[in-house]
């Protein structure tokens, strides 16, 4: 074999190497940078880190894309899905009808529900029974929201924040009496910084399921539950989840 084919044969390689890496698909993916600990802001690396980052960065390198990662409010989300503008979303959405119908998800890959929380002091509100009349915020665009002005009869009192941080904040101010929403954020900041000034109370509310969030019609979706379904079997996702949440639930 000479060394001019041996050359030609090393860049032809290396061509075809070159074309592959390049042409691996950039997907326009978002999030909400305030639903910890699925995603937040790394203060030191102006990064976005957490539950949710982690899944994106593994499901991506696995179903073979690239992506830039851009933040908006919660509320948008969707509908940029829907508009086209954001190819891939994560983010704590829950899978439901409504937005079956105008977007894409992947397989399940986080079991959750909705959850009460009040000041430590409370001595009135145990349970959703107990709202009525009462000062309640949740996040806007948010399940919880739906849930709220669905089961109760006179809902003028639920106030819908466009962040988390705004309706905690109401709360342990006395603006609102409880907030009412995503079962793992709610219990991450009861742990963190509202230790000792909030508790949760009742039982989980609306057991629902988290879903990768993709543009109708995307072809993606079978190579993303491909890749979920690869974590789960060899122990990436169990790795991931306890980085952020502690020893996994059996049936998670």
């Amino acid at each position: 074999m000479s060394s001019k084919w041996l050359k030609t044969l090393s860049a032809t390689l290396a061509l075809t190497v070159g074309t592959t890496v390049a042409s691996a698909e950039t997907l326009r993916a978002v999030t909400d940078p305030s639903f910890v600990p699925f995603e937040m802001m790394d203060q030191e690396t102006g990064k976005m880190v957490g539950f949710d980052m982690d899944i994106l960065a593994e499901v991506a390198e696995r179903a073979g894309f690239d992506y830039n990662l851009n933040t908006m409010d919660f509320n948008g989300i969707i509908p940029a899905l829907q508009t086209g503008n954001v190819d891939i979303a994560l983010a704590g959405i829950t899978i439901t009808e409504e937005r079956e119908k105008i977007v894409d998800f992947s397989d399940p890959y986080y079991d959750s529900g909705l959850r009460l929380l009040v000041r430590a002091d409370n001595e009135d509100i145990k349970e959703f029974d107990d709202l009525e009349g009462k000062k309640i915020g949740t996040k806007i665009g948010s399940t919880s929201y739906d849930y709220l002005t669905k089961n109760i009869e006179d809902d003028e009192g639920v106030t819908p924040y466009p962040g988390s941080a705004d309706m905690y904040m109401a709360l342990m101010s006395g603006s609102v009496d409880a907030v009412f929403y995503d079962a793992p954020n709610v219990g991450y900041f009861a742990r963190t910084k509202g230790e000792g000034r909030v508790e949760t109370v009742g039982p989980l509310y609306e057991g629902q399921q988290y879903g990768i969030a993709l543009k109708s019609g995307s072809k993606w979706v079978e190579d993303v539950n491909e890749a979920l379904a690869a974590m789960k079997e060899d122990g990436t996702y169990k790795e991931i989840y306890e980085k952020w949440f502690g020893k996994m639930p059996e049936d998670q």
